[in-house]
């Protein structure tokens, strides 16, 4: 049985408890953040950390009081729960002021509702999809206009993933007037004359923390990185396609749509990516 962190105790998950009124089962009122586990080691987990900050503040949420004390209690769950590959779910919310309103709770009287927990997955690092390749398809970008706030409005996403499923596929790329945004839980890349194509930062996608270290590794290693948006048809049209997260790492795209990316195997840009990362970020992790 799992040992869980809810508002300050370790219990074991059975006995995990939270408000009927917490706004975030109200109102999906609330952030997180996952971080990966190597090795029994948390990766990029600083980033993360300063993603959550930001997410806090922009919704106005108090930060937990305990927030300095995350790093301590993200490994105290690795270890009692001896994961040595694996994620770690963190949730802050608004909380609870005991009824439902619109409207937000006084700060000063209503604490944050703050949740771990840890999923074991062995060979995390190994998944053979990386050899493979995900097949994915296009859908219509129907989700709130501020994606890079890591919120836990998550249900256009699941659907986005159900949408693949239904039809035979891996996972799905969403697509907001003509161009791609990002896929349901990572960001999108093509390559296309040996330059690394990816959207641009803005409101329009999640700000991935995976994302900024996979460039940063990539310019380091002299390749070209253009951020700037892209469409369907050019991504169709590519030597190579890819997306990036703190779970999949980089992961290669194979099809789009049913059409084969490239060779229709993973190619060389994401396998060296991917290769990068992980030492990379095994060799910093804390």
């Amino acid at each position: 049985m799992r040992t869980v962190y809810v508002n300050g105790d370790y219990l074991p998950e059975t006995e995990a408890k939270v408000s009927i009124f917490d706004r975030a089962f109200l109102m999906a009122d609330g952030v997180y953040e996952v971080t990966s586990v190597l090795g029994g080691k948390l990766i990029d987990f600083e980033g993360h950390l300063a993603r959550l900050e930001r997410s806090l503040n922009e919704l106005d949420i108090k930060k937990p009081a305990v927030f300095d004390d995350l790093l301590d209690i993200h490994r105290e769950l690795v270890r009692a729960n001896q994961i040595e590959d694996g994620l770690v779910y963190l949730q802050v919310t608004r909380g609870s002021d005991g009824d439902r309103d619109f409207a937000f709770p006084d700060r000063e009287t209503t604490e944050p509702t703050l949740v771990l927990f840890t999923q074991s997955k062995p060979g995390l690092a190994t998944s053979p999809q990386a050899e493979t390749g995900l097949k994915i398809i296009s859908i219509d970008d129907q989700r709130w206009g501020r994606r890079d706030i890591k919120t836990v409005q998550l249900l256009y996403p699941s659907m986005g993933k159900m949408m693949a499923k239904a039809a035979g596929c891996d996972d799905a790329w969403m697509v907001e007037e003509g161009h791609v945004t990002e896929g349901t839980s990572n960001n999108a890349y093509i390559v296309k004359d040996g330059k690394i194509i990816t959207r641009q930062l803005s409101n329009d996608i999640l700000h991935g923390i995976t994302r900024a270290a996979v460039l940063r590794f990539a310019r380091e290693a002299q390749m070209t990185v253009e951020e700037r948006l892209f469409t369907v048809d050019e991504a169709k049209d590519a030597d190579e396609a890819f997306v990036t997260s703190a779970s999949a790492f980089v992961m290669p795209v194979v099809e789009i749509d049913g059409q084969g990316v490239g060779t229709g195997t993973p190619g060389p840009v994401a396998k060296r990516l991917r290769e990068i990362y992980l030492e990379e970020s095994q060799n910093a992790a804390i």
